[in-house]
């Protein structure tokens, strides 16, 4: 209201400052006119309040119905909230109950996985004991008892070297292999020649197209086998007579990564003979890591098995094997006594027990080499520069029960 009555007064002034002078304001037509055009005026305003006043009373009743619905919006809100809540904890109770069932329909399948599993691998073990009881089922089963005593055949000036008869070859040759790091293999035509410098005629002088790394070099079948230098697991079976390479191999198991002796300071792969044939004696992990034994398939360089042993490479200086039994030679710091300490068997043949003490006749310093000739049964062993033979007391071992 306080609206429309300052709209009036703007009309009326609006409205004054358009009636003419005094002097025409006497004129009837004029009056009548503008008396005609308030009274217009006066019911618009009259329109206009009272519109306004019924949209002011819609929205007051709309405002009103509004205040309702959410009033009973809110109470269906908490029924619908409650409902829903308790939905929620049947579906919870629900997910724990699958849960459990699903935890025990695993827990059958894990034993049953389990059972399959051992099942498994007690088949895996008879098959691979089965596999190990063939591949060392040679007519041999004797086991060390002691070293009996020991023959010095030569002496060199060379700390390190290598020498050694052919293992399964009736051949009376001798071979001799200076250093650690070389290509010249030294032919004799008997012991006899290897003893006496004067015996003729001399050595044959056989010069390698690779070098050998080591002291681990074997000959067996008319082969020369060794660790070929400048490469960590690389083995050469070099064919002496034709003095060319007959085959290579790369040693699996992280071959070549350590010394396989601590004593023996350029070995990292020792082969040997014996009378199962050729086997490659190398460091497992770590720097003092346990001994891993191959035994490898002389024709085609094939591995045929591996076996992770318990002798470690620490204060180790050398190793051989007789009848598949593999025996660890260690010295404290290189020197004192040499001893057998570690005796590691495939086949599970020996028993702890039937071990007797192992010891070597004293020498200054650690064995560059020691490797068994089956066919002779005595050690071929180079000691600070002494080309040594060692024989040996054995006895047959005792059937496990």
């Amino acid at each position: 209201m306080l609206a429309l009555r300052r709209a009036s007064a703007f009309l009326v002034l609006l409205l004054s400052a358009f009636l003419p002078p005094p002097q025409c304001a006497q004129d009837p037509g004029m009056v009548h006119y503008i008396y005609q055009r308030f009274r217009v005026m006066e019911q618009g305003l009259q329109k206009c309040t009272q519109a306004t006043r019924a949209y002011i009373q819609d929205f007051r009743e709309f405002s009103k119905n509004i205040s309702i619905m959410l009033g009973q919006c809110q109470t269906h809100t908490s029924e619908y909230k409650s409902a829903v809540d308790n939905l929620a904890l049947r579906v919870e109770r629900a997910q724990r109950e699958i849960d459990y069932l699903e935890y025990l329909r695993e827990a059958d399948l894990c034993v049953e996985s389990e059972d399959k599993m051992l099942a498994e691998k007690l088949v895996q073990e008879a098959e691979e004991e089965k596999k190990i009881q063939t591949l060392l089922n040679a007519s041999c089963d004797n086991m060390l008892t002691g070293i009996k005593s020991l023959k010095i055949v030569k002496k060199t000036v060379d700390t390190h070297g290598s020498w050694m008869k052919d293992a399964v070859s009736n051949s009376p040759k001798v071979y001799l292999l200076i250093g650690s790091r070389n290509n010249t293999v030294w032919e004799f035509a008997n012991m006899r020649a290897l003893m006496e410098d004067s015996t003729k005629p001399g050595p044959r002088k056989l010069i390698l197209t690779h070098s050998w790394q080591g002291t681990g070099q074997v000959i067996y079948q008319g082969f020369l086998f060794f660790h070929n230098q400048g490469t960590p697991n690389e083995i050469i079976k070099y064919n002496l007579q034709k003095r060319t390479v007959e085959d290579r191999m790369l040693l699996p198991g992280g071959a070549g990564r350590a010394l396989v002796y601590q004593h023996s300071p350029s070995t990292y792969i020792d082969l040997a003979v014996d009378e199962h044939g050729l086997w490659a004696i190398h460091s497992g992990p770590g720097i003092h890591g346990h001994l891993v034994l191959t035994k490898i398939e002389p024709g085609t360089l094939g591995v045929e098995h591996s076996w992770d042993t318990p002798c470690g490479s620490q204060d180790a200086e050398a190793a051989f094997l007789l009848c598949g039994v593999l025996y660890v030679v260690y010295s404290s710091g290189g020197h004192g006594l040499h001893r057998i300490t570690c005796v590691y068997d495939p086949r599970g043949t020996i028993r702890e027990e039937d071990l007797p003490n192992l010891f070597f006749p004293r020498r200054p310093r650690s064995h560059s080499m020691i490797h068994y000739n089956a066919r002779d049964k005595q050690l071929y062993a180079w000691n600070d520069g002494n080309q040594i033979i060692y024989k040996l007391q054995t006895k047959r071992k005792q059937p496990l029960k």
